[in-house]
């Protein structure tokens, strides 16, 4: 049976784990599902369809799974999913999906630090790190591992791509290529994510693979974008990770692409490369 503090509220229908742990004053809805070894601190607040993958930990004053920030919204039975061993930091609030989409899920092994804010309908894959006081607005998507800064601001329907970097303070209002770094606001494009890639092991051939494209369509002002990520595609057929750029480009979204304000804003790490300055990957 669950380890239930006397003074924790756990409503009639609710499903934990034989092993789940419910600190003192938490109150937990009859909707919800909670997986085993997962740990639920003091005065954290669970409602809606919402369920916890095993190993989530939820610190003190969380909210998860309230009613979207939504003025179409109006009581549908709406969701919200969190992967295994996440953790979910003080006064996070993570609200269930409204009309249109109706989940709002977070993958296994990401930490969403003090006082965020997840919208209705955002998505955030595997290992995504959230730093303290971000924003999402509804309908966000953020690729697996993906690092957001503290204090930055995502406007609705932006896309993040995987192993992409926002820097702190920033508003970003366009989508952000994969392993790609953006910071300011408004956020522009200032290079390669290159201390996320390297830190995540990925070969220098790849790293250099990716700047020679990042070159072609960011630096190079020889054409139509349309026409450089042509060629791009063209130039870096059998690369992998170029064509999910490619594609993430292409496939577009219902906001803009975060471009660099201009080509010599765009640093790919060769100069600091070259001095010895960044450490090079294996």
């Amino acid at each position: 049976m669950a380890h239930v503090h006397r003074t924790a509220q756990v409503a009639p229908g609710a499903r934990l784990a034989a092993d789940v742990r419910v600190g003192p004053y938490c109150v937990i809805g009859g909707d919800v599902v909670i997986g085993e070894g997962a740990e639920i601190a003091s005065h954290v607040v669970i409602e809606g369809h919402t369920t916890l993958g095993p190993g989530v930990r939820v610190m003190p004053f969380a909210t998860i799974g309230l009613p979207p920030q939504d003025v179409k919204y109006s009581g549908e039975p709406t969701r919200v999913e969190i992967g295994p061993r996440t953790l979910v930091r003080e006064h996070v609030t993570i609200h269930r999906g409204s009309v249109g989409g109706g989940l709002t899920r977070i993958g296994a092994d990401c930490m969403i630090m003090c006082v965020a804010h997840v919208a209705h309908d955002c998505e955030l894959g595997d290992g995504v790190i959230v730093a303290n006081n971000v924003m999402f607005g509804g309908h966000a998507k953020v690729g697996d591992n993906a690092y957001i800064g503290g204090g930055a601001a995502i406007h609705q329907f932006v896309r993040i791509g995987r192993n992409a970097a926002v820097g702190g303070m920033s508003g970003v209002e366009g989508d952000v290529i994969p392993f790609g770094l953006v910071m300011g606001n408004r956020a522009r494009l200032t290079g390669l994510n290159l201390i996320g890639l390297k830190r995540r092991g990925f070969p220098r051939a790849d790293i250099n693979a990716l700047r020679a494209a990042f070159r072609l369509l960011f630096r190079d002002d020889n054409g139509t974008f349309a026409l450089r990520v042509a060629e791009a595609a063209r130039r870096h057929a059998g690369d992998p990770l170029v064509q999910e750029v490619i594609g993430f480009v292409r496939a577009g979204g219902r906001r803009p692409l975060c471009r660099a304000a201009g080509p010599a804003e765009l640093d790919l790490g060769e100069e600091a490369e070259a001095n010895g300055a960044v450490e090079t990957a294996a």
